[in-house]
């Protein structure tokens, strides 16, 4: 059986990373027999979550797993689809990861109201003496990585600018679809659907919940995921 190794519930989702949902979405598509366990980052060959173990192989990254699911099990997750639309679907996925990934991060730890109701209940573990000298140091270090990434640089204003646009093509493109390309899912929706969760959570402050918002079909697809997906786990969030 394959185990995989999360973050586990948080800020009332089923994860608070979107690839660690992902991952959970690609794994239930598979329909191979899996579970679900708590991972530790500081054993994580690259220091992050999600990771598989399958047959005593470790396999680390959301998108690495997917192509090992693909290599070692012959599963296709764009089965159906033109080269065409595979290659649309492999953008967005793409454009989700590497551009809209960073507000959401940005909205969650440059965000000091924003940081105290989320990522705070991170540091619960450390010892109270040491916990906000530890939290506000993890803190800096995501500060300059998004600096780093070039996110940082940008105002919130600009952020939310450049959030607009890529949801707004993701709206586009899936128009009246069910899922993103089609009638039924493929591996990009292991993505978008991870993503509209994490920005459709309200125990944040977030202008890409109200981006997200603005696109009907959004919402509807964000809602047919969690029925698909995670009928028997809180997907979107409440501030309770």
């Amino acid at each position: 059986m394959i185990t995989l190794q999360v973050f586990g519930p948080g800020f009332g989702l089923p994860d608070p990373s979107p690839f660690c949902m992902k991952a959970d979405i690609l794994l239930q598509m598979s329909g191979l027999p899996h579970e679900r366990k708590i991972g530790n980052m500081r054993r994580a060959p690259k220091g992050k979550l999600p990771l598989i173990i399958d047959d005593g192989e470790i396999v680390a990254d959301s998108t690495f797993i997917r192509l090992h699911l693909e290599r070692k099990y012959g599963i296709d997750f764009d089965e159906g689809l033109t080269p065409e639309q595979r290659g649309i679907a492999w953008a967005v996925e793409k454009m989700l990861e590497d551009h809209l990934y960073w507000f959401v991060v940005s909205e969650r730890w440059a965000n000091d109201s924003n940081f105290s109701r989320g990522p705070l209940q991170f540091f619960r573990a450390v010892p109270a003496p040491l916990r906000p000298l530890i939290a506000a140091m993890v803190k800096r270090q995501v500060q300059r990585t998004l600096k780093g990434q070039g996110t940082g640089r940008h105002s919130p204003a600009e952020q939310a600018e450049l959030a607009r646009h890529a949801l707004g093509a993701t709206a586009a493109i899936m128009g009246e679809r069910l899922y993103l390309m089609g009638s039924e899912p493929c591996g990009a929706d292991a993505t978008l659907g991870a993503f509209l969760a994490s920005g459709l959570c309200t125990l944040f402050e977030s202008p890409i919940r109200g981006l997200i918002e603005s696109h009907p079909n959004l919402v509807a697809y964000a809602e047919r995921i969690r029925t698909r997906y995670f009928a028997d786990r809180e997907l979107l969030s409440s501030a309770a």
